[in-house]
Parts: C-alpha cells; sequence; structure tokens
C-alpha cells in the first residue's frame, strides 16, 4: 500500500514572504502575518514549537539549516470578543537568508514540531514544494491544508522530495532479509551484482516495451532491498559500538558518514546499471564511462567511444548521456564532455525543475531525458521541450540504423 502525505506533514501553510515578516529594517517583529486559517491544524489554544528551519536555494552554497523555536497564540486572548493570532518565531539564519516573494511552506510535523522551509523564488525547490503540496501559486496570505482530512498519496517523485528535505522513508523488505543475508552475507556486494539481484526479484517489467516504468520499478525496488540489508548491517555496528570503550564518538561520526556517502553513490550507481542494462536490451551500442577530450568521461557515448574518436565518422551520428539522479545547477557538468556532440543528453530523476533551469538547458543545447511517470511534476509547457527515455532509445537505435 503507498503512503501518504499525511505519515509526514499532518498539516502545511504556504504563501509568499513580505518584506514586514523578514526585513530588519522594516519590522523586528519576528512574526508572520495572514495566518489566522492556521487555526484549522493548531487550534485556538496557545502552542509552543520547536521548529526545524530550512532554505533551500538552486545554488547549493546557499542551503542553510538551523533550529529554534516558534510559538502560536492569540494576541487577544483577554478580550471577550476579539482574536488576533500570531505565530512568532525565534532569530535565525534561515530567515535572514530570505527575501521578499520566497515561497515559505510551514509545515507540523508532530504535536509540537514545526518545519519552517524557504524555497528561492524561481528555483527548483520552489517548484517541487508546490506539487508536491499540490499548489498551482500562493499570494500573500497563507492557503492552509489539514492532511489529515485532504491527504495526498506518494509515488516516486513525491517521495524524491521528501527524501532531499531531510526525511527517512522508513520502507523495508523484511521478507527478503533471509535471502540478502544468504547471497551477501553481512556486507554489501558491488553495485552491479546488487542491481542484478533488484532485477531479479521483478518478473512483471519491460524493459523494451516499458523502459521508462521498469527503470523506476528497478530502482525503488532496489532501494528497499539495499534499506533492508543496511538496517541489518547498521543495526549490529550500533549494538557493538565504536572504540574501545563502545562509546567512541569520532569513531561513531565516521561510521555515520560512511553510511552516508554509500547510499549517496549507490543511488548514481544504480540508475546507470538499470540504464545500461536497458540499453542492452533494446541492441544499443554504447560505451559507457569512456574518456573524451580533456580526460572527461561521459557516463553513456553512443554508438561508441571508438566510433566518437573516428574524425571521418559523422557527427551527426554521434550521440552522449549524461546520468545523474539530481540535476538542479549540477546539469552544468554535461557541457564539457564531448566536443564533437553539439546536443548534450541529459536524464534525471530529479521532479519539477524550474523553468528558469529548463529554459537555460534549452539555450546550452542540453536535451533533458525523464522517466514517463516523472513528467507529470512539469509544467505543460516544459513538457513539450522534454523527452521521456523511450524517446531517447529511438533517437538512438534511429541513428544506429544509419550505420
Amino acid at each position: 500500500m503507498a503512503s501518504l502525505l499525511s505519515k509526514y506533514f499532518t498539516g502545511i501553510g504556504a504563501k509568499r514572504l513580505s518584506e514586514v515578516e523578514i526585513e530588519p529594517d522594516t519590522s523586528n517583529q519576528h512574526e508572520f502575518n495572514g495566518i489566522t486559517e492556521f487555526r484549522y491544524i493548531f487550534g485556538d489554544e496557545r502552542i509552543n514549537f520547536k521548529g526545524h528551519f530550512i532554505y533551500l536555494a538552486d545554488n547549493e552554497e546557499k542551503l542553510t539549516e538551523d533550529f529554534g523555536t516558534l510559538t502560536w497564540y492569540d494576541a487577544r486572548e483577554n478580550h471577550p470578543t476579539r482574536t488576533e493570532y500570531r505565530l512568532y518565531y525565534s532569530s535565525n539564519p534561515v530567515i535572514d537568508e530570505a527575501v521578499a516573494g520566497d515561497l515559505v511552506v510551514i509545515g507540523r510535523t508532530g504535536e509540537n514540531n514545526l518545519v519552517v522551509i524557504v524555497a528561492e523564488q524561481g528555483s527548483t525547490s520552489e517548484q517541487q514544494l508546490l506539487w508536491l503540496f499540490g499548489l498551482k501559486e500562493v499570494g500573500n496570505r497563507f492557503i492552509v491544508r489539514d492532511l489529515t482530512e485532504d491527504d495526498i498519496q506518494l509515488n516516486y517523485s513525491s517521495n524524491y522530495i521528501i527524501t532531499s528535505l531531510g526525511f527517512e522513508i522508513p520502507d523495508t523488505a523484511p521478507s527478503y532479509l533471509e535471502d540478502l543475508i544468504r547471497r551477501f552475507g553481512k556486507q554489501f556486494p558491488s553495485t552491479a551484482v546488487f542491481s542484478a539481484y533488484a532485477r531479479s526479484t521483478l518478473s512483471d517489467v519491460s524493459p523494451v516495451e516499458q523502459p521508462d516504468h521498469s527503470l523506476l520499478q528497478w530502482l525503488e525496488r532496489e532501494e528497499l532491498l539495499f534499506k533492508t540489508l543496511e538496517k541489518h548491517i547498521v543495526a549490529e555496528e550500533l549494538e557493538k559500538g565504536f572504540g574501545e570503550t563502545g562509546s567512541d564518538v569520532d569513531e561513531f561520526i565516521s561510521y555515520s558518514l560512511s553510511v552516508q556517502n554509500r547510499r549517496k553513490s549507490r543511488a548514481g550507481l544504480a540508475f546507470e546499471n538499470h540504464l545500461a542494462f536497458i540499453f542492452d536490451a533494446n541492441k544499443a551500442q554504447y560505451s559507457k564511462g569512456a574518456r573524451t577530450e580533456r580526460n572527461n568521461k561521459p557516463d553513456f557515448i553512443f554508438p561508441d567511444i571508438k566510433h566518437y574518436h573516428n574524425s571521418e565518422f559523422p557527427s551527426v551520428l554521434l550521440t552522449m548521456l549524461g546520468v545523474k539522479t539530481t540535476a538542479k545547477d549540477r546539469w552544468r557538468q554535461v557541457l564539457p564532455e564531448a566536443d564533437r556532440i553539439y546536443e548534450k543528453h541529459l536524464i534525471t530523476l530529479e521532479p519539477a525543475i524550474s523553468t528558469n533551469q529548463t529554459e537555460e538547458m534549452t539555450a546550452q543545447n542540453v536535451q533533458l531525458i525523464l522517466p514517463q511517470p516523472i513528467m507529470e511534476t512539469y509544467s505543460r509547457n516544459q513538457q513539450k521541450k522534454l523527452k521521456t527515455l523511450s524517446e531517447f532509445i529511438d533517437i538512438v537505435l534511429e541513428k544506429q540504423n544509419r550505420i
């Protein structure tokens, strides 16, 4: 059964920030305006919240995170007929980074816990948040949704965005644990081996007839199996403790970082592994990770690197594909990777990339490729310039047939 958004947020409110809410030269009130509608999810009584503040932007150097407090109260609680609800927030660098017009989403994540997410106006993060919460656009007053009554079913793209916000998707597959341990013991195999195992557990997929859906199904299954094995291995390490005393903080931090780094690297490698399997199934010729100019290594070159380095081979029959689980501002990395190929192709799993970014990709001759189910997170105008994995395979095979 698919998860629901209310598992992570019981209610949210979204609006555009105004100067009076964030500019110290304009106001020192540290309060959000237009918050009356929050009574539907906060109630009428005074509440003190623990706050998690996050600032998101396409430029990763601007990402900011902090913790503080928020207080929901009625400034007229002693008045017999009037009410004036306010939401006070403690000073924090996230609000300091924000400017008027940025999107703010305040979400209730627990009885006394709020997350305050500020997304730079025009950014991918802004578009992702609006899509996740089913909002087309917001103004200067909060639009509030009680997700316990108006819930949203999660899919691959929803889970992607929630994970990017720092939430842990807890799903595992305990029924596979015995087989995982029997095959791999209490250690992780190579990513290629694990990807192959994940594919073997799904029989109702067709990489030729439905490459887009097959890719996402394999990725979801591999993530589920990986977390199942990881949970077992990490739990044993935690039980043993770290260092001679079992409580060595430095060793624990080192181990924690290794767990996080393994997650990140395996995600990208799994993406490449499943794509390679799909290309093989469709009989597409390619070279993977071969070197072009200046020691660059595009993820895939079609038909192969031998033809690429043959100056007499027509460049119009060459195709390159960059592979990035997350794009945002990283898509530019594909630009210098193959000088002979004018139009670069890039496939990503990133939902709802901003219009600003996709328009710049077009201007830089980068053709964005998306698994078809992720297309729905993009606007109709954006979708006109996007291609699915299936369409990309058709392009590659058409060129291959001309050789």
